[in-house]
């Protein structure tokens, strides 16, 4: 015989299972609610700061070397080969101070010929002088003669012309010598001119020979010069800043051998972004970091041309070279540009930029935890940067990179 089973249990497993469900859902919102689950960051590894304010020196950062402002760059004059390395960059140096000493033996034989050349010409000077004189002293006695002739032609006539009144003397006899007169006077005028042609024929020929000779002393000092300027010399008292030749090198004509500097009169050429290059005016004070001390210092020029994003701009020291400065030494430098009064600013956290809005972390107000604020910056001022809206003098803010934490609105705080 079957028996028949009751289904009354059944009745009760739906609400069961909706209990179940339920409670299930309200321990995941409670277990999501707890703090357990916020995201936990240990404070010991940020880097915190808070807003101050105060006055605020805006600053453009630079970077650069110091220049000597007199610079004296030595090339050679013609071709050569390094015979001696006599100094080395760094090396203190006066103006007789020989750096390098070169060889060129061909030089050296067209030093002798141009002296010879010289020496040629100035005796085809004298020997013409010589000739000259000669001419002149041979012309100069015609010239006496016939100034004699004249002389003995006139005493004649006068004889003569007494006679003829007398009728001693025919005239045609008379008329005769009153004729040879006036030759002889033409012929002296004559000469007389053609002294005068010589003389100035004579100095124009001197001269063109002294312009020979002047032509072969110039080329003879030319190269003298160029033979002298083997030996290299400093030029001017300084510091030896460069010499890119080495020991046995051959060297072209008009080719760099050294560059001497002033180790007293420096400059500072920085470079500077060109995004900030509005901000820069000529006359700006600045500050030079030579690594062991700040200087103060000026801007004196800017220049328009932009290399590698940057502009490259001049300082001059305001108060005197400091001793820890040298040439071609690496140095930092801040141009101060604007000067803000009484505002709200804040170390500079990572990746933020002036005249932007951040999402920067702050410091709740119990210390246990720290939550996202949009931050507005102003203006930069290197170390520091301003801010002008989202924060209260005394907030203390995270200045560390949390790019992990771009997601997260609060974050808890472990001691």
């Amino acid at each position: 015989m079957d028996i028949k089973k009751t289904k009354s249990a059944k009745r009760w497993q739906k609400p069961l299972l909706l209990l179940a469900v339920l409670a299930s859902a309200g321990l995941i919102a409670t277990l999501l609610a707890s703090p357990g689950h916020l995201h936990k960051i240990e404070r010991s590894r940020l880097l915190l700061a808070q807003v101050q304010q105060g006055d605020l020196q805006i600053s453009v950062d630079g970077y650069g070397v110091l220049r000597s402002d007199k610079q004296t760059l030595l090339t050679a004059l013609t071709s050569a080969t390094v015979q001696q390395v006599l100094l080395r960059p760094g090396a203190q140096v006066t103006e007789d101070s020989i750096i390098l000493q070169l060889s060129n033996p061909e030089l050296l034989q067209e030093v002798e010929a141009a002296a010879m050349a010289l020496a040629q010409e100035e005796a085809n000077l004298k020997r013409q002088r010589l000739a000259n004189q000669r001419e002149r002293l041979a012309e100069l006695s015609i010239q006496a003669e016939l100034d004699a002739n004249l002389q003995m032609v006139a005493l004649r006539r006068n004889a003569e012309q007494q006679l003829v009144e007398s009728g001693v003397v025919s005239s045609l006899t008379y008329q005769t010598t009153v004729l040879q007169q006036q030759q002889m006077q033409q012929r002296l005028d004559l000469q007389q001119q053609r002294l005068g042609q010589l003389s100035e024929v004579i100095a124009q020929s001197e001269i063109i020979q002294q312009e020979q000779i002047n032509q072969a002393r110039a080329r003879y000092l030319t190269m003298q010069q160029r033979a002298e300027r083997l030996t290299v010399r400093a030029g001017m008292t300084g510091v030896l800043q460069r010499l890119p030749v080495e020991l046995g090198q051959s060297v072209a004509a008009g080719q760099e051998l050294a560059l001497v500097g002033s180790d007293k009169d420096l400059l500072a050429l920085v470079r500077v972004s060109q995004s900030r290059a509005e901000q820069l005016q000529v006359g700006q004070l600045a500050q030079i970091n030579t690594r062991r001390e700040r200087v103060a210092a000026v801007v004196t020029r800017i220049t328009p041309e932009v290399r590698e994003g940057t502009i490259e701009v001049e300082l001059a020291f305001t108060e005197g070279v400091p001793a820890s400065a040298r040439p071609e030494l690496n140095i930092d430098a801040q141009i101060f540009t604007a000067h803000l009064a009484n505002t709200l600013y804040l170390e500079r956290p990572v990746n933020s930029q002036s005249h932007s809005t951040s999402r920067i972390f702050k410091i709740t107000d119990d210390g246990r935890s720290l939550s996202a604020i949009s931050l507005q910056f102003g203006e930069d001022a290197g170390r520091f940067i301003q801010v002008t809206s989202g924060a209260n003098l005394g907030d203390t803010f995270v200045l560390s990179d949390m790019a992990t934490y771009r997601d997260a609105e609060r974050i808890q705080l472990l001691q």
